[in-house]
């Protein structure tokens, strides 16, 4: 981890990217990863057995989709479609934003800052959330995965890069808020800092061995820190 402090870093910062399933919502909070899962790797299975049963073998929908071209175009569509599908419908039964979420993404906005979702989750179901919640106006713009092209999602830098230009924003004065060793990655290779959010015992370790340049417990501490005194 860096030896940077949240003021520092929130302070050279022009533009806040979230990262949405973590710091924004607990996507598959009511429809579990695992059931989703286990429905994409039978698709999977459909396609290519031995790729399916390699599917079987992980709880994390993610990782299927990652797997999912080396069956082919039309099995890397169906999953990708499926997998749209499933977290549209688990955003709707995740509950509430994560708490301080909200308080955060209004602080960023108020503070004159540009306001970014990044996300491993589809496009589509970032919007659904945002809409069922009355959040879209304190969001400047929404990139998702990139539809059919898994090997773009973090760690790759790709989704934040697309944010810095559609913020018109130099992706140095992007941070980004992430849960997962993959957005720190991300933001590391896309050139800008990030904000470990450690919201589960050993994260912090994790999060500061990735090198995030500062972690925090809860989302209210990035509201706190760009709220005025």
């Amino acid at each position: 981890m860096g030896s940077s402090t949240l003021a520092e870093v929130l302070g050279a910062t022009r533009a806040v990217l979230f990262d949405f399933d973590g710091p924004v919502c607990d996507v598959f909070a009511g429809s579990p990863a695992p059931d989703v899962a286990r429905r994409l790797a039978e698709t999977l299975a459909g396609y290519d057995a031995a790729l399916g049963s390699k599917a079987r073998g992980t709880d994390d929908p993610m990782e299927i989709l990652r797997l999912s071209p080396q069956g082919g175009e039309p099995a890397l569509r169906a999953v990708e479609e499926e997998l749209t599908k499933a977290e549209v419908t688990a955003v709707k039964l995740a509950g509430p934003p994560i708490p301080g979420a909200v308080a955060a993404l209004e602080a960023a906005r108020s503070s004159g800052r540009k306001v970014a979702i990044v996300s491993n989750n589809s496009t589509a179901c970032v919007r659904a959330f945002l809409m069922l919640h009355g959040l879209r106006h304190l969001v400047d713009a929404v990139v998702g995965r990139a539809p059919y092209w898994p090997d773009a999602m973090k760690p790759d830098p790709h989704s934040l890069l697309l944010a810095a230009s559609q913020l018109q924003t130099h992706p140095h004065e992007c941070t980004l808020i992430g849960d997962s060793v993959t957005d720190v990655e991300a933001a590391k290779a896309a050139g800008g800092p990030s904000i470990g959010f450690a919201n589960k015992p050993g994260k912090v370790r994790a999060l500061g061995d990735a090198g995030a340049d500062v972690i925090i417990t809860a989302m209210a501490t990035v509201a706190d820190e760009l709220s005025p005194p």
